[in-house]
Parts: C-alpha cells; structure tokens; sequence
C-alpha cells in the first residue's frame, strides 16, 4: 500500500492546485530573500519543490538553484516551466537527501512538512536538512501554525475546474490535519480519491527538533507580509535559522 504522499502528488493535483500562482511566488520570495541575507549566486536547495514555483522564483533573483521534490509528476512539469534550464531539478526523498555538497541555504515552503506518522521520521528530516548545510547556513521553513488551522478549520469546501467538481473534507484528528479530496468528473461520473495528512507540529516542537540536529531558530514569522509570529492569529509558521 503506496504511503498518501506517493499517491496524491499526481496528475491531479496539477488540477487541484492550479491556484497557486507564479506571482505570489515571486512575492514571496522576494521576502525569503530579504531574510536569508544571501548573496548573488548562493546555492540554494529548495526542499520538497512541488511544481517548482519558488525554484524559479529564487533563479530569476539570481540564485543557483537545485529543487528536489519525490513526485515525478511534479517534477515533470517543473522542467516543463524552466524552459531556459536555470534550476537543477532532482528526484529524492527528504528523509534521505540524495547530496553530498552542502548548501548556502535550504528553503522548505507550502507545509511540506510533516507528513509522516512517526515524529522520528519528521526529525530525520530536520537532520537532513543539517546534514546538507553549510556552517552558519541559513534555512527557512514555511509551515502552517496548528492553532490557527485548529480554530479555523473550513471543514468541506466545492468547486468547478475543467469538467470536475473538486470536493475537499477537512479534519483534525490525531495530531494532523486531514484532508480528503474527490474529484468527480461531471460528464462521465467517474470518481477519484486522494488524501492529505500532516501533522501538526508547533514552535516549541520544532526548536527540539531544530536543537537536536544542530540548528539554531533565529526569527519567527507570522506571514510573509513581515508580521509577528502569534500563536493564536497568525496563519503561518514561517522560521529562519542558522546550523550552528
């Protein structure tokens, strides 16, 4: 039986989260960089890069960029976006990075994280991430904040998109967030299933991870608008620190 990670990250969440747009992404990380305090031609692994937004976000700004990512479907249409091949874009799974070089920074954004049962897997990646980096290298982990999504949980949302009818169902439950899509093809009726789960890890977990693999947590941000980090109000977990 194939983990939800392996199944979900497929040609249908190009459908699901087509949303998510180039320019926010260019937003955001003109922000990262501004935290990172990296300069020009730093290299920087972009952990997890999904359809490799912020890849090439962070390429354009002038960075040397390699993004990994354990969906090849995911990968597959990264390349396809990079036309002019500036970012470096390898299959791998972040409980075992396939590198040997260290890295000037590692960003790891959109909550991929967590996504394992056991909180001693979710650590090995915080000690890969370690493992990776230079001495007083940055990083940066964008993550949802639990408290926010505990207190507003948007329990079934539906909409249209090119011929389906996408219905999501949300949940906590055992310490993660769950979430069942269906997406339902409105001219034939087929129906495909797909389910998101990650667990919800707060600061003060984190900074124990971060403190075992030899990391320091330095800021905490609420968003990428700059806000404060408050437990209770901001939507974002985003944190920046340094290996020690």
């Amino acid at each position: 039986m194939k983990a939800w990670y392996e199944q979900s990250f497929g040609e249908d969440y190009l459908l699901v989260y087509k949303h998510r747009d180039m320019q926010g992404a260019v937003e955001e990380v003109q922000r990262m960089v501004s935290w990172l305090e990296l300069p020009t031609g730093a290299h920087i692994l972009d952990l997890c890069c999904g359809m490799g937004r912020h890849s090439l976000a962070l390429a354009e700004a002038g960075y040397q960029v390699t993004g990994m990512d354990l969906s090849e479907v995911l990968l597959r249409e990264a390349r396809l976006q990079d036309q002019a091949e500036q970012v470096e874009f390898v299959h791998g799974d972040m409980r075992k990075l396939p590198f040997e070089n260290t890295f000037d920074a590692v960003v790891n954004v959109f909550t991929s994280f967590g996504y394992f049962e056991r909180d001693e897997e979710n650590g090995q990646v915080i000690a890969e991430v370690s493992r990776v980096l230079k001495p007083d290298a940055p990083f940066l982990i964008d993550f949802l904040n639990p408290t926010y999504i505990e207190n507003h949980l948007v329990a079934e949302s539906e909409r249209v998109d090119e011929g389906n009818r996408i219905t999501e169902t949300r949940k906590i439950e055992d310490g993660c967030v769950k979430k069942h899509i269906m997406l339902t093809h409105l001219d034939t009726g087929d129906i495909r299933h797909y389910d998101e789960r990650v667990k919800l890890y707060g600061r003060e977990p984190f900074e124990q991870m971060f403190s075992a693999a030899g990391l320091q947590l330095d800021a905490v941000f609420g968003g990428y608008d700059g806000a404060p980090y408050d437990s209770e109000t901001s939507k974002r977990l985003i944190m920046i620190g340094h290996k020690r």
